[in-house]
């Protein structure tokens, strides 16, 4: 194994150990709010749902940088374990390089999109009155 093979395979370790704090942190505010009131992310009421919350929710930064974190971590996490599984299957170098590069395409593409979402959603919460 390379050194830049040892130094990605340590992101993605390190990438599953961000989700987990991230989506933990994610499930408390969204399904524990109950047993664990969060009143500053659901200020009307226990159902993170409402609109109420979900507008105040939006206006944190807090959560547009967690979501964005979030994509960017799950992203990475996702893309390089599927290209690992495809290099298992030994393809030629030609067509390792092919699927590195379009899985990064792929993964830039879809961060672009996910941080883009998280602020356009920022931006409504921000326009609604209340």
């Amino acid at each position: 194994m390379s050194m830049k093979d040892t130094k990605l395979w340590t992101w993605h370790m390190a990438s599953g150990v961000i989700i987990l704090v991230l989506l933990g942190a994610h499930m408390l505010a969204m399904h524990m709010s109950g047993v664990l009131p969060i009143e500053r992310l659901n200020p009307a009421g226990d159902n993170p749902l409402d609109w109420a919350n979900v507008v105040a929710r939006g206006r944190e930064v807090s959560q547009v940088v967690g979501y964005i974190l979030l994509v960017g971590v799950g992203l990475f996490h996702g893309l390089f374990g599927l290209r690992n599984i495809l290099f298992e299957l030994d393809p030629a170098p030609g067509l390792q390089k092919l699927i590195s590069v379009v899985l990064l395409l792929l993964g830039l593409g879809l961060f672009v999109f996910g941080a883009w979402s998280a602020v356009a959603a920022r931006t409504m919460a921000l326009s609604v009155s209340g």
